[in-house]
């Protein structure tokens, strides 16, 4: 697995996670309920984990609605 994006806009979230569900990719959210556990202050990020082989299509997928590495 490796890291597509940290967030906390669970709106991004959730629009990047059924974006890549409708590409074919399994999108896997971690750190959501640490997230919730500490107030939602924005200090832990939810990570969007996707499988290696995944990778460069959901990195290309994220470039291509603007969310690539330019928003790190």
């Amino acid at each position: 697995m490796k890291e597509l994006m940290r967030c906390n806009d669970p709106v991004l979230i959730s629009y990047l996670t059924a974006l890549l569900e409708d590409e074919g990719i399994t999108a896997i959210l971690l750190d959501e309920h640490t997230s919730i556990l500490e107030g939602s202050i924005g200090a832990i990020q939810r990570r969007i984990m996707v499988a290696d082989e995944d990778f460069t299509r959901a990195e290309q997928l994220l470039e291509d609605i603007g969310e690539g590495k330019a928003r790190e």
